[in-house]
């Protein structure tokens, strides 16, 4: 039974809860760092039914405290939407034409085990595919779900780079542990640097606490190519060219070694590779790291002065700084200006990326790795279309199992991912709440539940907080969660083992428990008190992190040389290597493939793979990149009506002088091209983006908008670390077109 939240909680007389109404405790499921507590007001009817009328943030939350941003405050209009699907459909007409039959679920699941059971007779399990990633954050709805059945099947592994593995890798190497200053210590700091992050639009909970900072006499640098809703509120914006973080920190070094602001006492306790990396440093004088940035050489100097002497200093960092070729590097060069400061272990100092190190589930009861057969081959998600297309030959890709994400959408190099997606010989099951432009080429869709019909344990990465799920509805027409449907699967494909066949709470319970048996913040911390309390917050030390200047590396302390870089064949200092995306075409792809005239916005595509195409000069390539959208999170949400109205018609954002180079006026249509492809959007003319920079939010579906989203452009290259995407390594050329 659901323990309901008292009515007293109710943070809105509007929404006090009356003899008809019940008030549940939930948490948002989204890829966000805030995770936030949510609460619903449920009624129920005479005949028992049960119906969400309201839907807001818990006040007794200390990160939300009592709002919600505005991407999921309208969640009841995403839970009853009308296109919501409730029942399985199998495709009846040629793929991506919209024919569709309704199935009951026996005869899906029947169809699915019986095209599987073909497909690993002739080429093995590892020609099936699932392809997962952030639609919920849950435990067991994303977590387990992405793990047990499909180990125990012998499918492929799925290479989950597309968000922060090159940051995590790189975080991990050099201080040992993803710790992250908690919120409220921004009341110490004296200057915060907002790096490559917009938490305006991405953890806007931070912003109240970096308002007070401010307000408290913190001076706030954001440093972005674009001039953000965090950056508009800042003391400074500085715009480096995309890329090239990593030579501006490296700049910044450099000024604070020559100029003895430096802590070489702490260097020599508390780091390991000082000698050599103050070496590559000097590679670095301000005048060539501006050179690189395009920036002022005084703002470098400037920066670097502003950040060494006003202490506390605090970074803050997200996954948009490393998406490009050189994210890792850029963000290990960054980690090296707390250590050079001796900031880290300081409260109100140090580095705020993300707080996931304090608690990772226990692996083996997630994913039962032992109890399964060894690993398949692995598949990165960044390379999908690539994959799709006969990059995984051996075996083929067959089959493609598609659940909290829409990669039509969202993967890079979109051309090839739809190609792929279009084989006929490919049997693709895609388990959503919406017919996505993922789900349009599939050829059975499976109805899923929202986040109010489901349970589920959530935490935070930009806080430490354990959130239980109550499920506030019941699974609207036919749909199922993820785990349900995981559940079936394991039945038709035979599988007996218990752990394939328990509810949602009785995953929770075992993995809470093999997890506390190895992490002590879990002590005390079961099931059943999540549930009775809601949330629990998990006990840390006093202090910041590294406040005992021990580090969780091998030797103790900051890893500036990292052994394990050089081990995986990397430099083991931070650097900065200048590679960039060419744009032109993109090499790996078919020639033939490429070949044809059409109009862009047919949805075939115009350029013919030269890379001497008079389109593509060079000397007109403008860097794009693809920020997170205000209003949606990714593509999550990316269909709900006010979103839609908040973020308004598809645009990319250019400067004045690049716009009238190419006769470009602010709100005529123009093509947005590359060799992979292209995309028609609206212009719009701002100082907002710096020179030679180009902005268009991520996230669009495609099929909302004339059959393409900025993905067409974007290339499926990996970065320097962890099969890490390079979004935001991207050259494009823009065109004034006819309406």
């Amino acid at each position: 039974m659901i323990a309901p939240t008292p009515a007293t909680d109710s943070p809105r007389d509007s929404y006090r809860a009356t003899a008809d109404t019940t008030l549940i405790r939930g948490a948002c499921p989204h890829d966000c760092p805030d995770t936030c507590g949510t609460i619903v007001e449920v009624e129920v009817s005479e005949d028992g039914q049960r119906r969400a009328v309201a839907f807001y943030g818990d006040p007794n939350h200390p990160i939300t405290n009592g709002w919600l941003c505005g991407k999921v405050r309208p969640y009841l209009d995403h839970v009853y939407h009308p296109d919501r699907l409730i029942h399985p459909l199998r495709r009846m007409g040629p793929k991506g034409s919209g024919e569709w039959a309704r199935i009951s679920w026996d005869e899906a699941i029947g169809e699915i085990g019986d095209r599987w059971r073909g497909i690993i007779a002739e080429h093995g399990a590892a020609a099936i595919l699932p392809y997962s990633y952030s639609g919920t954050l849950g435990l067991v709805n994303m977590g387990v779900s992405s793990g047990r059945f499909w180990n125990r099947l012998g499918a492929s592994q799925l290479d989950r780079a597309i968000c922060g593995a090159a940051a995590e890798y790189a975080v991990e190497a050099t201080l040992g542990a993803r710790w992250a200053v908690p919120y409220a210590d921004t009341a110490h700091a004296k200057v915060i640097l907002i790096w490559g992050h917009n938490p305006a639009s991405t953890a806007p909970h931070f912003m109240p606490f970096l308002k007070a900072a401010q307000r408290n006499g913190c001076t706030v640098v954001v440093i972005d190519p674009k001039r953000t809703r965090t950056a508009r509120t800042a003391d400074w914006h500085v715009a480096p060219r995309p890329g090239t973080d990593g030579a501006l920190a490296l700049g910044m070094a450099h000024v604070i070694i020559s100029e003895g602001l430096h802590d070489e006492a702490y260097l020599a306790a508390h780091t390991v590779g000082w000698p050599e990396l103050r070496a590559r440093i000097m590679e670095f004088p301000p005048a060539r790291a501006a050179e690189i940035a395009e920036l002022p050489v005084e703002d470098v100097i400037r920066l670097a002065r502003l950040y060494a002497t006003s202490q506390p200093g605090l970074i803050k960092i997200a996954d948009g700084l490393q998406r490009n070729h050189m994210g890792g590097q850029t963000v290990r060069a960054i980690l090296a200006l707390p250590a050079l400061t001796g900031q880290y272990g300081v409260r109100g100092g140090g580095l705020a990326y993300s707080t996931s190190g304090y608690l990772k589930w226990d692996g083996e009861a997630v994913n039962k790795w032992h109890d399964c057969p060894p690993p398949a081959r692995a598949v990165n998600m960044n390379r999908l279309g690539a994959a799709l297309t006969g990059e995984a030959a051996d075996p083929p890709i067959q089959s493609l199992f598609v659940f909290g994400s829409n990669p039509a959408a969202i993967a890079p190099n979109a051309a090839l991912v739809h190609e792929g997606l279009r084989r006929e010989d490919l049997f693709t099951v895609v388990h959503e709440l919406f017919m996505t432009d993922t789900a349009e080429m599939a050829d059975i869709v499976l109805p899923a539940t929202s986040n109010l019909e489901a349970p589920d344990l959530h935490k935070g990465y930009g806080h430490t907080l354990l959130r239980y799920n109550h499920p506030a509805i019941a699974p609207l027409g036919e749909s199922k969660s993820n785990w349900d449907v995981m559940r079936l699967l394991a039945a038709e494909m035979g599988f007996a083992e218990p752990w394939l066949h328990q509810d949602a709470d009785a995953v929770i319970a075992e993995v809470l428990a093999a997890t506390a048996a190895r992490n002590p913040r879990l002590a005390g911390i079961t099931l059943e008190r999540l549930k009775r309390e809601g949330q629990i917050a998990l006990e840390l030390d006093d202090g910041a992190p590294f406040a005992d200047g021990r580090f969780p590396t091998p030797s103790g302390k900051i890893e500036l040389y990292s052994q394990r870089l050089a081990s995986d064949g990397h430099d083991p200092l931070p650097g900065y290597s200048g590679k960039f995306d060419d744009g032109r075409m993109d090499r790996r792809m078919d020639r033939r493939r490429l070949a044809g005239s059409s109009d862009i916005s047919s949805g075939s595509r115009r350029d013919d793979g030269d890379p001497n195409d008079s389109r593509f000069d060079p000397g007109d390539a403008l860097s794009l990149i693809t920020p997170a959208a205000h209003h949606f999170v990714t593509s999550s949400l990316a269909n709900g009506p006010s979103q839609l109205r908040g973020e308004g018609a598809p645009f990319v954002e250019i400067h004045p002088a690049d716009a009238a180079a190419r006769g470009i006026d602010h709100g005529m249509m123009v093509c947005v091209e590359n060799g992979r492809g292209g995309v028609m959007l609206r212009a719009v003319v701002t100082d907002g983006v710096r020179p030679g920079v180009v902005a268009s939010p991520k996230g669009r579906w495609s099929k909302l908008f004339g059959g393409r989203n900025v993905n067409w452009t974007t290339s499926d290259a990996l970065g320097d670390f962890a099969g890490q995407s390079t979004f935001h390594s991207n050259r494009v050329w823009l065109r004034p077109v006819e309406e």
